[in-house]
């Protein structure tokens, strides 16, 4: 018989997932539908297309196609299943797309027997993304989630049904990372194993940090007077609160470096470090005792701060 290679009529790869196969499906049906399309030939390629995605379309369909259609060839070029396969199918067991060409009739032929087949495929891996804080990378943390995943129904179909998980977030985790949950994942064809499940770390957005790999970075409000006198300052940092020594003449964008304070070691990963950006805030004038000590610096200090700028005073 003349093989046809239903990945090339939908246009996706032997590798393409589930959406792709059925975004490709939908896009080529609209395009070609009798009732929109020009194309002389509309009523035939639609024809074509619900063949190909009734197989492909359907993970068992799928596995099976892929066994018997894995050797090498050219589509229209002869092909003969291997000897006394499908022997074993059950009359009726349900392989038909409905108008179905000759290919897909002699392919998935039911020549008697009393038991199906059995295909045994491993299940593909699914993947997804979740997202935790800073707080959980530095700690570690336990996370409940909802997701909808494959499963086979009692008629051995794969149907989505909502499945809750609990995930361990393990210290040192980095934005990217992705856990792996083995088994989690699509379920296998004839008992075969499920694929796994990779959920892809994400940190959830916090003002008062920036992560570059491993290292956090965190801005640090100083008054004039710590920045200038320099000052022994406590503050909060992902791995707890420390006490900071702001050196004496500090400016605004002077960096501090904490050692080892960064995102935790992980595997063969060193501990990142911790960097405060000193940045000085000034008090506001909202009193009179405020404003009369504004007026007392401008009175008594001799300070210019555009005097870089090389612009002169009279």
């Amino acid at each position: 018989m003349e093989y046809k290679d239903y990945y090339a009529t939908l246009g996706v790869p032997k590798t393409a997932s589930e959406d792709e196969i059925k975004n490709a499906y939908r896009k080529l049906v609209r395009k070609y539908h009798p009732d929109v399309s020009r194309e002389t030939d509309a009523d035939a390629k639609t024809k074509e297309l619900n063949e190909a995605y009734g197989v492909l379309g359907d993970a068992e369909k799928r596995a099976a196609y892929d066994e018997l259609g894995n050797a090498p060839r050219q589509a229209g070029q002869g092909f003969r299943p291997p000897p006394g396969w499908g022997a074993d199918f059950e009359k009726g067991a349900g392989f038909e797309t409905g108008d179905d060409s000759d290919f897909f009739k002699d392919l998935f032929a039911h020549v008697g027997g009393r038991r199906r087949q059995t295909f045994h495929t491993r299940g593909d891996d699914s993947h997804a993304t979740i997202r935790i804080s800073l707080h959980d990378s530095y700690h570690g943390a336990a996370r409940t989630i909802t997701l909808r995943v494959p499963e086979h129904d009692a008629q051995g179909r794969v149907v989505t049904r909502a499945r809750t998980l609990n995930v361990t977030i393990p210290k040192g985790v980095t934005p990217g990372q992705q856990l792996r949950l083995a088994g989690q994942g699509h379920p296998g064809a004839g008992g075969a194993a499920s694929g796994d499940l990779y959920l892809e770390i994400e940190f959830a957005p916090d003002a008062r940090y920036r992560i570059d790999g491993r290292d956090v970075h965190e801005t640090v409000p100083v008054a004039p007077w710590e920045a200038m006198l320099g000052a022994q300052i406590d503050l909060p940092t992902p791995s707890g609160r420390v006490t900071v020594t702001v050196p004496p003449g500090s400016q605004t964008g002077r960096k501090l470096r904490l050692k080892g304070r960064g995102i935790p070691a992980a595997g063969s990963a060193a501990a990142g470090d911790l960097y405060l950006m000193l940045e000085v805030a000034l008090p506001p004038a909202d009193t009179a005792a405020a404003r009369a000590l504004y007026e007392q610096m401008a009175r008594e200090l001799t300070f210019d701060p555009r005097a870089n700028l090389g612009i002169k005073h009279d």
